[in-house]
């Protein structure tokens, strides 16, 4: 009885910890949807710049949708890989937001 209170209070505090990280996750994509969108409103992006960057960032939604769907909440494997994705797509939208041609 006390091994199996033990885990699940175990269990809560891996989930309490596990929570934060997920809000940064969609708080991060949240705010880089805000920066195409800038880009877009300045002229800064322009449609096929656009296209693809969404395309990127709907790639990356999905993943984490799937990890996320697999019933355990994200380990601490994908939090790094979806971090790891996330900042290449961050590159992408400052390399093309600040693109001299447009291109």
């Amino acid at each position: 009885m006390r091994i199996a209170f033990l885990f699940a209070a175990a269990l809560g505090v891996a989930a309490i910890a596990a929570a934060p990280a997920e809000a940064r996750i969609n708080q991060r994509q949240a705010h880089q949807q805000q920066r195409i969108a800038r880009g877009v409103a300045t002229g800064q992006l322009t449609a096929h710049e656009t296209y693809r960057l969404e395309r990127q960032e709907g790639r990356i939604a999905a993943y984490v949708a799937r990890s996320r769907a697999d019933g355990g909440g994200l380990s601490a494997r994908e939090r790094l890989r979806i971090a790891h994705l996330q900042n290449r797509e961050s590159r992408r939208i400052y390399r093309q937001r600040h693109d001299a041609q447009g291109n």
